[in-house]
């Protein structure tokens, strides 16, 4: 046994990039608590990062090698992937091989990826799940200031005197953060503005929440250029010294969007707000524009960050405290994929093909002849080209692309079709049961690298468990590939931080300051400082001195005048309108205690209590229209694909539109995959699909019964209607429907437990009631299984059994001979539905509270300490005291 130690690294979720202090004990188990010495969190962590130490279990790891289903050495799994690109490189060309890679990989991970393909396959074949988050953000970025930049840091926020939030459900998609900027509000008044189509936890704190049509964004910050042009604001000297293309800029501007009363009819909003949103933009120096996936997720993308840069430039508030646009980003490391060249589009270090220089400068510094000379195919492009046989070998690392993708129906389509599948991951997944090779990746506490945030914050990853089985890290299977390709020289990398030292000497050869993005004086770092490096910004150059972390405050810009470009842009109509056959608009995002698509997060109990099943979100009234309430099945169809999901009427939704979250794939619900029915219609300039305006129908399933698995065993239910599962203490809920006859779905369900020894399992049909209750040991006489079914409605309360499943001790005989009834013998206080997910704070809890007199969110702290972590819950509890207050008034 050794002695216990605790490690700094940092957290794998979101791009906030929260430092995280791990500890190891004694018996290796782990626990986890915030750094309080990081810049990113002070301490803080939200409640996925607060559950780390919960995910690290081996159940449902891919522990070694696979072909074809069966587990195999490294040399031969490794040998059949190197043979097969090679081979398939020779006969049909570089560009019949590509690799699909994730922000989730560390920076010296994608770094070798990218290495390969482009410069030694001689392919730009490589693009990330980044293309789905932050590509619109990109090319925005390279089209305004010539460079990938993020000119502001976290701290611009707490010095804002206006932070606007532009589709970002900040609170609960980077509840730090948006912790930060409370905490700021508090002390200094700092008003926010929310521009989003939903009413979410983040609009719910706000002085002002615009809930605009969705995609109308450009049409609103069009508008704000005239007003700021009308009113005087715009800061002239900066526009005439630092800036080009303002003219045309204004000219399209004040004929898209001419006045707030012409904006308000575009974005469906109320003129008064929009005139007073422009108001405090025009009156306030120090505004900070922060915008996220509500932006990015569409085909107009680039045009809407670059409608929101044209206002920063014209008022000259950029890269200044407590002002500039800020793009955050929805990966740990999406930053650092995009310094390496992950995107298709990019090359290395910022260089791109758009220089016809820089092929040559990386080809020299790589030594290869072989770079790769134009763009590569996009994400959606590279899976169409491997379900026609244009892509003959894929290779997916770190991301689950059958998911996630839109239209991912045919995604599975494509996986299928292709000739050479090889998917290296952490944990069985959905792309993983199309591969020809299955290679085990090391996990988060296993694998050692960099990561950068969204405020260009380089921090250390670090391992702090040991590989179990066959596992490897990223960069290792991929240089063994390389080698076994013939590219041994090239690839010849003992560790972690010689591929740092090779990726930061590539980001200052040749640069002279011409490209932002140096991190030359970390070229010669050694081993013993990149182990213990603390968290730094770029650029961080050879010649470093001290200086502002932010960019571009200066006025010069890394184009070729030095100037920032306006970009004129107009408002478009949506990429697919709805009609008649698709009356309803369906956007997508994220649950507030779960990530992508639930492969860490959805095996944790207190994770999943808060959101246990796929819900699609709609307006009252339009549920109404509809014929159905709060819980009803319904089955939702676009264009693309169809699925099913419970219904929950929301104040937060516009009439007309729907909200589903992105996260259920087919290892935790039956169909309801937000990708199956996303469009994969594109950004022309950045790649990225339209994931927030998806014409849908929603009818109601006549649903006959439903049933209830609770169980210790974790299964795939095959011939149901509809079915989901979440992670409880001790097991899994396994929720169940369909339209069949009751007493079919009795038998439908029964085939679950067939498993269970015959004396081992009590079972209890009532015919006249149709319903049916069956129950099992395991062999230490704990609860091991338990199945109710009824008549759809009819369910008993599950809480007692739940209980029972979560106990590590025999079974009572009292709890034994009250098993079939499904009810406790004595009453079993349930805490509801765990609103807060930190503390395990459930509904019931908090009304209790609530009568007994807590007013207020710091008392429901006190009483409770629900809401003093991370946040995330507070709207959720402001909303049930504001329901007490209304009932009292009445």
């Amino acid at each position: 046994m050794t002695d216990a130690r605790e490690v700094r690294t940092t957290c794998p979720y979101c791009g906030v990039g929260c430092g995280v202090q791990a500890r190891v004990a004694a018996d290796e188990t782990v626990s986890v608590r915030g750094d309080p010495g990081h810049p990113a969190n002070a301490g803080k962590l939200c409640s996925k990062g607060s559950a780390l130490g919960e995910t690290l279990g081996l159940d449902g790891r891919v522990l070694h090698p696979e072909i074809a289903g069966r587990s195999t050495s490294w040399d031969a799994a490794l040998d059949l992937v190197a043979g097969r690109f090679s081979e398939t490189i020779a006969r049909h060309g570089a560009d019949a091989v590509a690799f699909y890679v994730s922000g989730q990989l560390l920076t010296e991970d994608y770094y070798v990826a990218n290495k390969l393909m482009k410069g030694f396959i001689g392919s730009a074949n490589i693009d990330t799940n980044s293309r789905l988050c932050m590509a619109s953000s990109v090319a925005g970025h390279k089209r305004a200031f010539g460079e990938d930049i993020v000119p502001g840091v976290y701290a611009d926020l707490e010095q804002a005197d206006l932070v606007v939030l532009v589709g970002s459900n900040a609170a609960w998609c980077h509840p730090i953060l948006y912790q930060r900027l409370l905490a700021a509000r508090a002390e200094r008044g700092t008003r926010i503005v929310v521009v989003d189509p939903r009413r979410t936890a983040t609009a719910a704190e706000c002085d002002l929440h615009l809930q605009l049509r969705p995609g109308t964004d450009v049409a609103l910050f069009n508008g704000l250029l005239a007003h700021l042009v009308g009113s005087s604001a715009i800061d002239r000297d900066y526009v005439a010294a630092h800036t080009s293309g303002f003219e045309a800029a204004v000219s399209l501007a004040c004929a898209d969007a001419p006045t707030p009363r012409r904006v308000a009819e575009t974005c469906d909003l109320d003129s008064a707000e929009v005139s007073r949103f422009y108001d405090w933009f025009a009156a306030t120096a120090r505004t900070v524009t922060v915008y996220s996936q509500g932006v990015n997720q569409s085909a107009h993308g680039t045009d809407k960050v670059n409608a929101i840069l044209n206002c920063h430039l014209a008022t000259g508030r950029i890269g200044r405290p407590g002002m500039g646009p800020f793009s955050v980003t929805g990966q740990p490391n999406a930053m650092g994929g995009r310094e390496v060249g992950g995107l298709a589009n990019q090359l290395a270090a910022h260089m791109g093909f758009d220089d016809p220089q820089a092929p040559d400068r990386v080809g020299r510094f790589w030594r290869t002849a072989a770079i790769a000379r134009k763009p590569g195919l996009k994400a959606v492009d590279m899976f169409e080209a491997a379900g026609d046989g244009r892509i003959k070998a894929l290779w997916v690392m770190g991301t689950n692309p059958a998911v996630s993708m839109p239209d991912a129906g045919k995604v599975r389509a494509a996986l299928k079709a292709c000739e050479f599948v090889v998917v290296s991951d952490v944990t069985r997944t959905d792309t993983g049961h199309f591969a020809d090779v299955l290679l085990p990746a090391a996990a988060w506490g296993e694998k050692d690298g960099t990561v950068t945030n969204s405020e260009r914050l380089i921090s250390r990853q670090k391992s702090f468990l040991p590989m179990p089985g066959d596992i490897r890290p990223d960069w290792w299977i991929v240089s063994q590939v390389a080698r076994r390709m013939g590219f041994a020289e090239a690839f010849d990398y003992a560790n972690p931080a010689a591929i740092f030292r090779e990726h930061a000497a590539l980001s200052a050869f040749e640069n002279d300051g011409v490209r932002l993005f140096d991190i030359g004086g970390l070229a010669d770092i050694e081993d013993s400082a990149y182990d213990t490096l603390v968290p730094l910004h770029w650029p961080f150059p050879a010649r470093a001195s001290a200086k502002s972390p932010r960019l571009l405050g200066d006025g010069r810009f890394p184009t070729a005048d030095g100037r920032a470009r306006f970009v004129a842009v107009r408002q478009e109509g949506a990429a697919l309108p709805v009609d008649a056959a698709f009356p309803l608009v369906l956007n997508t995002g994220r649950l507030r205690d779960q990530w992508h698509t639930m492969t860490r997060t959805g095996r944790v109990a207190r994770l999943m209590a808060n959101a246990p099943e796929p819900v699609i979100e709609l307006n009252a009234a339009d549920a109404a229209a509809l014929g159905v309430a709060d819980g009803d099945l319904v089955r939702i169809e676009s264009r693309y694909g169809g699925g099913r999901a419970k219904v929950a009427a929301s104040a937060g939704q516009r009439r007309g539109e729907a909200f589903l979250p992105m996260h259920w794939s087919g290892r935790f619900a039956a169909n309801a995959a937000a990708g199956t029915f996303s469009a994969p219609v594109t950004d022309p300039f950045s790649g990225q699909p339209e994931l927030k305006h998806v014409p849908v129908r929603i009818a109601r399933e006549p649903v006959a019964w439903a049933g209830v698995l609770m169980t210790r065993r974790d299964i795939r239910p095959t011939g149901f209607v509809h079915w989901s599962r979440a992670a409880v203490a001790g097991g899994w809920v396994y929720e169940l429907s369909g339209i069949e006859p009751p007493e079919q779905g009795i038998l439908l369900a029964r085939r679950l437990v067939d498993v269970v020894p015959a004396d081992q399992l009590l079972e209890y049909t009532d015919r006249r009631s149709s319903t049916f209750r069956a129950a099992a040991t395991d062999a230490a006489g704990r609860l091991g299984e338990a199945l109710l079914v009824a008549p759809h409605g009819h369910l008993p309360e599950r809480d007692w059994l739940l209980s029972l499943l979560a106990s590590a001790e025999p079974l009572s005989p009292l709890d034994r001979r009250a098993l079939l009834s499904g009810r406790a013998p004595v009453p079993v206080p349930s805490v509801g539905r765990i609103v807060c997910s930190c503390f395990n704070v459930g509904v019931n809890q908090l009304t209790a509270a609530i009568s007994g007199g807590s007013k207020s969110l710091d008392e429901i702290g006190t009483a409770l300490k629900a809401g003093t972590n991370c946040g995330s819950c507070r709207s959720e509890i402001r909303t049930m005291l504001e329901a007490s207050r209304l009932m009292a008034a009445e």
